[in-house]
């Protein structure tokens, strides 16, 4: 069975589709991406929490946020938190070189 990981940042525009999209290369997992702001491309909604068997976060307040909202659709959910700060445009090199390296810990060998 393979491991769902929900990307989360605030809008759902730059970082957390770029993990997304980078990631959906993968064939040993699935992905999904998600903003915590109400306004953002594809707003996180419970239904993704309960999806996701890891929640990747990019900053601590966007765990903080998932943690305030959702705290019976969390349910012991592992949430990791990537400090990667809101400096970066959709798909940029630095971008995804940052979340290759933070996140190879997290996936299957």
């Amino acid at each position: 069975m393979k491991r769902k990981f929900l990307f989360v940042c605030s809008q759902n525009k730059w970082r957390s589709p770029t993990a997304e999209q980078i990631f959906s290369e993968r064939t040993d997992i699935d992905v999904s991406s998600a903003g915590t702001n109400n306004d953002a491309e594809n707003p996180l909604d419970t239904e993704q929490v309960e999806w996701a068997d890891v929640i990747v976060a990019m900053e601590r307040q966007h765990r903080t946020k998932i943690q305030q909202r959702f705290k019976t659709a969390i349910n012991g959910k592992k949430i990791v938190v990537l400090g990667i700060p809101d400096n970066y445009r959709f798909m940029d090199s630095d971008l995804i070189r940052l979340l290759k390296e933070k996140m190879r810990r997290h996936f299957p060998n």
